[in-house]
């Protein structure tokens, strides 16, 4: 073989590895599994009733605006307890069982349920009275644990309905304060009222409810105790039977105020309370932004920057009220 040949053969060999290389590199580079984008799965446990109805869907508005498609990279896993306390350990344990990234909570009997059964999985909460009082938070700037999110209740506004009422039922002298025992925020709203009482010259009844298929028989034992006026404690329970509570309350001429906004355009006198779409839409950038790593423990607990007055006048003309320009001109919506 000619010196010639020799070189074209070593020329082709030189070729032949560089492309068996390079068709190597080529394989593996394609045989590489592609990451899958991670799925975050976000389960909400809610009482119902009107906090729900308000704040769910612009809670999901602003996981959308913040990047997240529901069946691309979140999905959500909503459990509704419809107003009924003895189904929330149920719902809960199902949640952690899931294994969800982190959990949305509406109500304090929820919450309790779902602290028996993790305090591992980040909880947000998203409308929660009193989270210090209650024990779930060690305070509002360092929350510590699995825990952190909104509070629904602002400084001061169980007095603030105390003074509303007053100031739009004048002969209002004993109040029937509506509450369920099972929710460990009523009692510190209930402490809170008194003192107000005591300063507008009104006596607060407390009125002790665990199931709404009691409201006939409690409404009976107020009128007997002589109660002139109704406040009505923020609870799932109570959200979910708002138009029952506003009927009830305007047939036996009880002017009545409750944080839930939907009150009022039941048939309730008044509703006074935070903006629950806003706490919903601000707990939906809690769960970003513990999706994208952050420890609910170093979240700084929010209280609410939005509050609302609604005034039903057909319900306080059926009640004999005169309300005065000032009351009706505070108001963010008149209910004709």
């Amino acid at each position: 073989m000619s010196r010639h040949e020799i070189d074209r053969m070593r020329v082709r060999l030189r070729l032949l590895v560089a492309l068996l290389a390079h068709g190597v590199w080529v394989s593996v580079a394609v045989a590489q599994p592609q990451p899958e984008a991670k799925v975050a799965r976000i389960g909400v446990l809610s009482g119902g009733g009107s906090g729900l109805q308000v704040g769910f869907e612009p809670f999901r508005q602003r996981l959308r605006e913040l990047g997240y498609v529901e069946g691309r990279n979140i999905t959500l896993e909503l459990r509704n307890a419809e107003g009924r306390a003895e189904r929330y350990p149920t719902l809960a344990a199902e949640l952690v069982q899931l294994g969800v990234d982190v959990i949305v909570v509406q109500g304090n009997a929820a919450l309790a349920a779902l602290r028996r059964s993790t305090q591992r999985i980040p909880v947000v909460m998203a409308m929660i009275g009193d989270p210090v009082g209650a024990g779930f938070v060690a305070s509002l700037a360092k929350p510590g644990g699995n825990i952190t999110g909104l509070s629904n209740m602002g400084e001061g506004i169980s007095a603030k309905w105390m003074a509303l009422l007053k100031e739009a039922a004048p002969k209002v002298t004993r109040v029937g304060v509506l509450r369920d025992p099972a929710n460990s925020a009523h009692a510190n709203m209930f402490r809170e009222i008194e003192a107000a009482g005591q300063k507008l010259g009104i006596s607060p009844v407390a009125v002790e409810i665990r199931s709404t298929d009691a409201l006939a028989r409690v409404f009976s034992a107020m009128a007997a105790e002589g109660v002139n006026g109704l406040i009505i404690l923020p609870d799932p329970m109570f959200g979910a039977q708002l138009g029952q509570i506003a009927h009830i309350a305007t047939e036996q001429r009880l002017p009545a105020i409750s944080m839930f906004r939907e009150f009022a355009p039941a048939g309730g006198l008044m509703s006074y309370g935070p903006d629950f779409a806003d706490n919903w839409r601000r707990a939906a950038e809690y769960v970003d932004r513990i999706v994208k790593g952050a420890k609910p423990a170093d979240l700084p607990v929010s209280q609410p920057v939005k509050f609302e007055l609604l005034i039903n006048r057909k319900t306080a003309r059926a009640l004999g009220l005169t309300l005065a320009p000032s009351t009706l001109l505070r108001a963010d919506q008149v209910i004709e």
